[in-house]
């Protein structure tokens, strides 16, 4: 089943503010296009459950919290944050 992914507002606002502090911007980029990427093709079977419709992705630097509304085929990203490695 394919999904629309859609980044809501504050998702938005905190991958732009990721982006902006990293030392490595092309490296989140490309983790939010492989975000993108995996929600659109497989959501339901990514990441780790949570609540209910809701999962948590764990991608190279970044992390992403979403919801899947299977009836509309859409996937919301609700929170995105920059993973520390030590």
């Amino acid at each position: 089943m394919k999904f629309v992914v859609i980044w809501q507002p504050k998702a938005l606002e905190e991958l732009a503010a990721i982006w902006l502090a990293d030392a490595d911007p092309a490296a989140v980029t490309a983790c939010s296009h492989r975000i993108d990427d995996l929600l659109k093709n497989d959501a339901q079977n990514k990441g780790e459950s949570r609540d209910e419709d809701e999962r948590l992705l764990f991608e190279g630097i970044l992390s992403a919290y979403y919801r899947i509304d299977l009836q509309d085929q859409k996937v919301f990203v609700l929170e995105v944050a920059r993973i520390r490695r030590p």
